[in-house]
């Protein structure tokens, strides 16, 4: 019986995307709490939306990078 590997490239591919993850996570709740200490200011709602998008982006790529990482580990190449 042959033992399962981890194909390392998928793995590389699943931990740059946690690493975007990672730098979204920061940066959407910091755009929020910049848009809402700053709501008289005119760019008030477009740093708004961004803050949104970047947080919801963020959870898309953890998503995927756990989902490939995942896959680099237990996912069998089917070889006929």
């Amino acid at each position: 019986m042959k033992t399962k590997k981890t194909d390392k490239e998928i793995l590389i591919n699943g931990l740059k995307k946690m690493g975007i993850s990672l730098f979204l996570m920061f940066l959407g709740p910091t755009l929020i709490y910049i848009a809402f200490s700053n709501q008289e200011k005119k760019l008030y709602i477009p740093i708004l939306i961004i803050g949104i998008i970047a947080c919801c982006t963020a959870i898309l790529f953890a998503f995927k990078g756990l989902n490939t990482i995942l896959d680099s580990m237990f996912k069998s190449k089917k070889t006929t």
